[in-house]
C-alpha cells in the first residue's frame, strides 16, 4: 500500500498528501509518516513544492485531529455517564489534566501510535479546545517540518531515515508502556499489602 500511495503522491502532489494525512488524523491507519518523509525527498528531487506540501499537510492533519477531538468531546456525555466517579476515570482525568499538553504535543511526532486515543481522551475529558489546537498545531509542525526535513536532507536515502524513526518510535512506546505498567503493578501491590 505504501508504494502505491507514494506513486500517487508523485502523480497528484500536495493535495493528495493533504488528503492522506487528514484521513490519518481521523485515526485511519495509513503510512502517513512514511509519506511525509518521502514527500521531503520528493521536494528535493523537484516532484513537489515543499512550501505548498507543508502548508496543505499541516492544515489537513490539524483539521483531522480536531475532528477526532470533536468526536471525543461530543461523546463525553455517554462516556462520563458510564465511567465518571470510578477511581480509574478520576485517575485518568487527573493524569490527563497534568500531562495532557505534553501527550498531545509528543504524540503528534514521537509516539504517533497513541495520537488518536489522545485526541479522543482530550475531547472526552473536555480539555480546552484552544489549548488542544495550540499543542496539536505545534506538534504537527514539528512532524511535518522535522520528518519532511529529514527526507529532504537525506534525499534518496529517505527509506533509511524512515526505518530508523520507526524503530525509535517503537522503542519510545515500549518504554512508556513499561513505565506505566510498572507504576500500575506498584500501585496494585501497595493496595494489596495489609495495613499493620
Amino acid at each position: 500500500m505504501s508504494e502505491y500511495l507514494l506513486t500517487q503522491v508523485i502523480n497528484y502532489g500536495a493535495p493528495l498528501l493533504g488528503l492522506i494525512v487528514f484521513i490519518g488524523g481521523l485515526g485511519v491507519p495509513l503510512p502517513c509518516t512514511v509519506l511525509v518523509i518521502a514527500a521531503g525527498a520528493f521536494a528535493r528531487q523537484g516532484y513537489l513544492t515543499w512550501y505548498s506540501a507543508a502548508f496543505i499537510s499541516i492544515v489537513s492533519v490539524v483539521v483531522g485531529d480536531m475532528l477526532s477531538y470533536s468526536i471525543g468531546y461530543y461523546a463525553s456525555g455517554y462516556v462520563t455517564k458510564r465511567f465518571s466517579g470510578t477511581p480509574q476515570w478520576l485517575e485518568a482525568e487527573k493524569s490527563f489534566q497534568r500531562w495532557g499538553p505534553l501527550s498531545i504535543f509528543f504524540s503528534r511526532f514521537l509516539v504517533t501510535a497513541i495520537a488518536l486515543p489522545v485526541n479522543l481522551l482530550s475531547g472526552t475529558t473536555r480539555f480546552a479546545p484552544r489549548k488542544f489546537f495550540m499543542y496539536d498545531l505545534l506538534g504537527e509542525i514539528v512532524w511535518i517540518f522535522g520528518y519532511g526535513g529529514l527526507g529532504y536532507l537525506f534525499g534518496s536515502q529517505w527509506e533509511v531515515v524512515n526505518e530508523f524513526l520507526s524503530n525509535f518510535g517503537g522503542l519510545v512506546l515500549g518504554v512508556i508502556l513499561l513505565v506505566v505498567g510498572g507504576r500500575q503493578v506498584i500501585n496494585w501491590q501497595t493496595k494489596r499489602q495489609p495495613v499493620e
